[in-house]
């Protein structure tokens, strides 16, 4: 009896470190190709090996982890032509995924995304900016009803969010206003309902992000 109970405990432990760790990776607590060790992330959650194993393999799956037999778990790290890649995939099916949201966003679905993108504009640093345009983004999303294309469009910005943060970084630094007048573009679509403009906006918006950090090869070692 005791084993039947044991695995689903495991599981639980496992998405709880799991759940734990994508949060501090996203958060920029690690950078991309620092070493995750098991024995430190059971030691901090008063875990076995099996829930922590099985947490590293979550995130292998999520692409977030890179992990190596006999040897170890690396936040996995991008290059310029992997980057390139995914932004390629967002380009293309991000649109798609807010053509599904646009028609079944309520005004104070848009009164929130429109908040959100005017806090953007006087965000105080490069992480509140983040936080802000992921609950934008995703927010702008979430209305749809889809059985593969939310979780696909979620995973594609968590592997991407490292490179986010800096890209942020150079258009903050550089003075650029081009990412507030793409959002607040988008937001004028969404009251509109203009499916159509609001799928134009965000590939542009995703294109010059792409575009930006291939400029900037530095950003990727």
């Amino acid at each position: 009896m005791s084993g039947v109970t044991a695995l689903p405990l495991h599981g639980a432990a496992g998405a709880r470190i799991a759940s734990e760790l994508r949060d501090a990776i996203l958060a920029g607590e690690y950078a991309p190709g620092a070493r995750i060790r098991q024995e430190d992330l059971a030691d901090r959650h008063g875990a076995s090996r099996l829930p922590v194993r099985e947490a590293l393999r979550m995130l292998e799956a999520e692409g977030l982890l890179t992990l190596v037999a006999n040897t170890g778990a690396w936040v996995t790290k991008l290059t310029l032509a992997d980057c390139e890649e995914l932004y390629r995939i967002r380009e293309r099916i991000e649109p798609l995924l807010l053509s599904y949201s646009v028609p079944r966003l309520g005004a104070s679905a848009i009164d929130r995304l429109a908040a959100l993108a005017d806090a953007m504009e006087t965000a105080d640093d490069v992480e509140q900016f983040l936080a802000l345009d992921r609950d934008f983004h995703l927010g702008s999303y979430a209305a749809a009803d889809t059985a593969v294309l939310g979780d696909l469009v979620l995973g594609l910005w968590n592997r991407t969010q490292h490179y986010r943060r800096a890209f942020t970084r150079v258009f903050r630094s550089a003075g650029e206003r081009s990412v507030h007048h793409d959002h607040q573009l988008l937001v004028a679509a969404f009251r509109r309902g203009d499916i159509e403009e609001a799928e134009r906006t965000l590939a542009a918006h995703i294109r010059r992000t792409r575009l930006e950090l291939a400029r900037h090869p530095e950003i990727f070692g």
